[in-house]
């Protein structure tokens, strides 16, 4: 997947949460100060182009929509940064969260409560 810039995963985000919408619909669901009208439509052009986004023309007017969910980004995205900030090693992802952020021994529980239900599911998978 390629990667877009901060902006284009702004415009993504609105058109994930209203669906498809003309430019002026994006700009209208952006939070103040708001880029310029020029500037989103060149934006979600961008997206187009990296096959993010497509459209529907209506005569002269475009109906902008997402082609990625955003379930799929995420996942691509966080393997991204697992890959290039802890050599795509998730034993180096969790013992950095638990020592540099200062994790609470509730949310450290909560943590291990959800991998002792995951290798749960996964033992079962196995004997069924």
């Amino acid at each position: 997947m390629k990667e877009i810039t901060k902006a284009q995963e702004d415009i993504l985000k609105v058109l994930w949460d209203i669906l498809d919408g003309a430019v002026s619909d994006v700009l209208d669901a952006l939070p103040e100060p708001k880029p310029a009208y020029n500037t989103v439509s060149t934006i979600i052009r961008i997206l187009e182009q990296k096959g993010f986004v497509d459209h529907k023309a209506y005569g002269r007017t475009y109906e902008y929509f997402p082609l990625i969910s955003k379930k799929e980004y995420t996942k691509s995205y966080f393997r991204n940064f697992i890959s290039n900030y802890f050599g795509n090693s998730y034993k180096s992802l969790a013992s950095f969260f638990t020592s540099e952020e200062k994790l609470s021994v509730e949310e450290l529980e909560e943590i291990r409560q959800l991998m002792e239900d995951e290798i749960n599911k996964q033992k079962n998978e196995i004997h069924e």
